[in-house]
C-alpha cells in the first residue's frame, strides 16, 4: 500500500449494526471510516422489521467499541435483560451511534460497484498497491465516487429476500401476482395491514423465526373481535421432526426458544395447519380469485388469499463484481468460512471460531461481514457480526495477533435450518430428536438463527 493510499477512509457499505460496529472499531483503532448507507437514516433495513422483537437481549446487541465511542455523549445502555424491537434497536442505539460518528456517515448513498482504481478484474499489474474505487448514487440519482483504502462491506441480505419457488427461482406466477404476495413478517399492529389479513386465509412459506412469528402473529389475529375466520397454511419444504419448533424451553436464548412454542401452539390450536414435504412450483390464480399453490409434484393446496415468503435471503454481489471474490460456490460466503456454517454438515452447536483469516479473500483489504458473510446460510447472531468487525479492524490497523485472537461465548442455538441433512425427518431423529437435545454455553465464533434475526 502506497503512503498516499494509507491516507484514505476505509469504506463500510452499510450503517447497520455491522457496520456502524466496523466504523466503530476503525475509530478505536485510530483508522478513517467512511459509511455509505443506502438508506435516509442508519438502521435502514432494521427500521423496516421495526414491530419485530429481537430474542437476543439488549446486552446482546450492543458492540463495545460502539458502546465506548457512545459513553462521553451520556448515553444510557437500556437494561441488558429487556428485549428490543427492531424500532428500538434502531432508535436508541444505531441512530445515536452514528450521529456520534457524524459526518463519517453518509446517507441516501446507493454503493453501485467497487473496483480496483485503474484495474478491473483481469489485470494484474500493482494491483495490491491500488486503492480501492468506489461508486454510488445519491436520492437524485446522481453518481459520486470515493477512494479507500479498504472495502468492509456490511450490505446485508434484507434487500434480496428468498423466492418462493423451490427451485431457488421464483415460481411460475409469483411476479404476475406481487400485490398479494409479501416477503416481511406483516406488522398487524397497522390497521391497514391487519385488514389485509383479517378474517382471511393465508399460505405462510418458511420454516425459520420469521415464519415462527408470522404465525404466532396471525393466531393472535385470529383470536381477536376482528380476526374471525383467520388461518394460515404453514408450507414446509420440509417434514416435521424433533427440531422443527426449535429448542422451546431448552433454547439458552429463550425469547428465540418461545417463537417455536408460539408456532406450534398456533398448529395445535387448530390456527394453523402444516402442509409438509411441499415445493412450490407455480402460483395460480383460482375461479373465486384466491391464490392457488401448486407443488413440484403436482399436488394443489386449498385456495388462499394471501401469501407470506420467509424462505431466507441471498447476498446482493452485482457490485462487487470486478473483486477477486473467493466465495463458496453454494452458500455464497467466504470459502473458508462456507465448512463452517453449512447448513448441508452442521447442526446447531457444531461452527467453530473465526475472524479475518476465514472472511479473507483473493482480493486484499476487502471483507464481507455481518451477514453477508453468511451467503445463502440461515445462521447469525449480532454478536457474530460485532466480533466479526473487531478482527477485521484489528488486521487492518497491522494488529495480527488481536486480529487472530478471536474469543466470543454465544448460547446454544435452538433454531436449525437450510437444506440437505435437515430436509429429512429422519435425520433429525438420528441426532437426537434435534439440535438443541443437550443445552450448553459454547465458546464459538457463529451460532444459527434465522434471517434477519439476532
Amino acid at each position: 500500500m502506497s503512503e498516499t493510499t494509507a491516507e484514505l477512509p476505509v469504506v463500510v457499505i452499510g450503517a447497520g449494526p455491522a457496520g456502524l460496529a466496523a466504523a466503530a472499531h476503525l475509530v478505536d483503532r485510530g483508522l478513517e471510516p467512511l459509511v455509505l448507507e443506502a438508506g435516509p437514516v442508519a438502521g435502514t433495513a432494521v427500521r423496516e422489521w421495526a414491530h419485530v422483537r429481537l430474542f437476543s437481549r439488549w446486552g446482546e446487541v450492543v458492540d463495545p467499541a460502539a458502546e465506548k465511542l457512545l459513553a462521553p455523549t451520556g448515553w444510557v445502555k437500556p437494561a441488558e435483560d429487556t428485549y428490543p424491537s427492531g424500532g428500538d434497536w434502531a432508535a436508541l442505539y444505531l441512530q445515536p451511534l452514528a450521529d456520534v460518528l457524524g459526518e463519517r456517515v453518509r446517507y441516501d448513498a446507493r454503493v453501485t460497484g467497487v473496483s480496483r482504481s485503474g484495474r478491473d478484474r483481469v489485470v494484474d499489474a500493482d494491483r495490491d498497491t491500488q486503492p480501492f474505487v468506489v461508486h454510488y448514487e445519491n436520492a437524485g440519482g446522481r453518481e459520486q465516487r470515493v477512494f479507500a483504502r479498504a472495502v468492509i462491506d456490511a450490505s446485508g441480505t434484507w434487500s434480496t429476500p428468498g423466492p418462493a419457488g423451490g427451485s431457488g427461482l421464483a415460481a411460475l406466477g409469483e411476479k404476475a401476482f406481487a400485490d398479494r404476495i409479501t416477503y416481511r413478517v406483516p406488522d398487524l399492529k397497522d390497521p391497514a395491514v391487519r385488514a389485509r389479513y383479517a378474517g382471511k386465509r393465508t399460505a405462510v412459506i418458511g420454516s425459520g423465526a420469521s415464519a415462527f412469528t408470522a404465525l404466532a402473529y396471525l393466531a393472535d389475529l385470529a383470536k381477536g373481535a376482528d380476526g374471525t375466520g383467520t388461518h394460515a397454511s404453514w408450507i414446509l419444504r420440509r417434514g416435521i421432526s424433533g427440531s422443527t419448533f426449535g429448542g422451546g424451553e431448552a433454547d439458552q436464548l429463550p425469547a428465540r426458544g418461545a417463537l417455536g412454542l408460539a408456532a406450534k401452539a398456533a398448529v395445535e390450536g387448530g390456527y394453523a395447519d402444516a402442509v409438509t414435504g411441499f415445493r412450490t412450483d407455480t402460483i395460480e390464480r383460482s375461479e373465486d380469485g384466491r391464490l392457488v399453490l401448486i407443488g413440484e409434484d403436482g399436488r394443489r393446496l386449498d385456495p388462499v388469499d394471501e401469501v407470506i415468503v420467509l424462505t431466507g435471503f441471498r447476498p446482493d454481489l452485482s457490485f462487487l463484481d470486478e473483486l477477486r471474490l473467493g466465495l463458496d460456490e453454494r452458500l455464497q460466503a467466504p470459502v473458508e468460512l462456507a465448512p463452517l456454517i453449512d447448513p448441508n454438515q452442521h447442526s446447531c452447536g457444531t461452527v467453530y471460531p473465526h475472524g479475518v483469516n476465514e472472511l479473507s479473500h483473493p482480493e486484499k483489504d476487502v471483507y464481507l461481514v455481518g451477514m453477508k458473510s453468511y451467503g445463502r446460510a440461515p445462521t447469525f447472531l449480532a454478536m457474530t457480526g460485532y466480533e466479526q468487525v473487531r478482527s477485521v479492524a484489528a488486521a487492518l490497523a497491522g494488529d495480527r495477533e488481536a486480529a487472530e485472537r478471536v474469543e466470543l461465548t454465544l448460547p446454544e442455538t435452538g433454531v436449525c435450518g437450510g437444506a440437505g441433512l435437515f430436509d429429512e425427518p429422519a435425520a433429525a431423529e438420528e441426532t437426537g430428536g434435534g439440535c438443541c437435545a443437550a443445552p450448553t454455553t459454547l465458546t464459538i465464533g457463529a451460532a444459527p438463527v434465522p434471517s434477519g434475526g439476532c
